[in-house]
């Protein structure tokens, strides 16, 4: 897919697409540089609010169609050609490395995540051997070279966060309270760690995989670690998230994490080591940027149930998150959350033709990057 500027060749050496990259308001953006337009992506854009999703998806379960690199390239590039946005991320899902190295969990619909056998003591380390990309998840390359050879834009890989992904591994299932996790975790600190040492090492290994084959960034999501309290996440958290963010920054790709309900963990997030932190809908941009040292860039946080109330709804509460950010250089733009599925996908084209024609970004002098004050 072209989009008329023709695809950036990599940079030789380069181990990531970013270098092709470097002046994409993306790119800039995430390391907080000077750049002419406010960058705009959705977390789940490319999946339920698009027709055109549902008539490729066919039948069979979400980890089906990620194992077909035909229609997982052709997932991820349709919100690109429809709405614009300035980044493809990957299709795929944030258990594929530990269904792929049979742990024995499975995505049911309309549910989510399940493992029938889930982790109880330490036996089940065994279950969570070495991930080995191009023997176990050979179609998420084949995917990501693909789509490296089509965008004209910067993909982004993702893995789950430690503590998300081991929270379907220990409850089973998708939870609300995290109770079993939180057990484990406070009652069994020693297997805990070594649980997450596993599944540390997975994500680092599967993520340095996709900038291997050409991701220009990667996203970390830890879904679910706002159930938990600052002291708890420094404690048995972010040592792991820390250790993961450093392993995957050695290639120099820019590093988006992601929570939701983090707003009192924001400060923990860029101290793991991440040069984006993103934001969801509950706590302002200006009051996350004060949570943050200068320098870390913030992704968000408009709240995707506001696209359901229609276009000028949605118009207006884009330009209160714009506002909010007030021309600083280190901002994606992105919803609080995914792309709910009733979204009008023509709502979402609108948003990224108003954060393209009215995000402002400072530049050093003071004024934007189109000379306003």
């Amino acid at each position: 897919m072209n989009q008329g500027r023709g695809t950036p060749a990599r940079a030789d050496g380069d181990p990531s697409g970013t270098a092709a990259f470097a002046d994409h308001p993306f790119i800039r953006a995430c390391r907080s540089e000077p750049h002419e337009r406010v960058p705009v992506w959705f977390m789940r854009q490319a999946g339920r609010s698009l027709p055109e999703y549902h008539r490729v998806r066919g039948e069979g379960t979400i980890l089906d169609a990620i194992a077909d690199p035909d229609r997982a390239v052709e997932i991820t590039l349709q919100p690109v050609r429809r709405h614009g946005v300035d980044a493809a991320i990957l299709y795929s899902d944030i258990v594929v490395p530990v269904h792929a190295i049979g742990f024995g969990v499975d995505i049911v619909r309309g549910v989510g995540p399940v493992a029938p056998e889930p982790f109880r003591s330490s036996a089940d380390l065994d279950r969570l051997r070495p991930l080995d990309p191009d023997a176990d998840t050979p179609y998420v390359l084949e995917t990501v070279r693909r789509l490296v050879a089509a965008l004209d834009v910067p993909l982004i890989g993702f893995a789950g966060a430690p503590f998300t992904v081991a929270s379907y591994l220990v409850e089973g299932r998708p939870s609300r309270d995290h109770g079993r996790t939180k057990a484990l975790m406070l009652g069994d600190p020693t297997l805990w760690h070594a649980l997450l040492e596993r599944l540390t090492d997975i994500a680092a290994t599967s993520l340095l995989s996709q900038v291997g084959a050409g991701a220009a960034a990667v996203q970390v999501f830890d879904s679910w670690a706002g159930a938990l309290t600052p002291a708890q996440y420094r404690r048995f958290v972010l040592p792991h998230t820390r250790r993961l963010l450093e392993m995957v920054g050695e290639t120099g790709v820019p590093r988006i994490h992601f929570g939701v309900a983090t707003g009192e963990l924001l400060d923990q997030m860029a101290e793991a080591g991440a040069d984006v932190v993103g934001v969801d809908w509950r706590v302002p941009l200006g009051r996350a940027r004060s949570r943050v040292p200068a320098g870390v860039a913030l992704q968000g946080n408009l709240d995707p149930a506001v696209l359901l109330a229609g276009v000028e709804v949605a118009r207006e509460a884009a330009r209160e998150v714009l506002a909010d950010n007030a021309g600083h250089p280190g901002h994606v733009f992105n919803l609080g959350h995914g792309v709910l599925p009733d979204t009008d996908p023509d709502v979402l084209t609108e948003i990224v033709r108003l954060v393209h024609d009215e995000g402002r970004v400072d530049g050093g002098d003071g004024t934007s990057a189109d000379g306003r004050r």
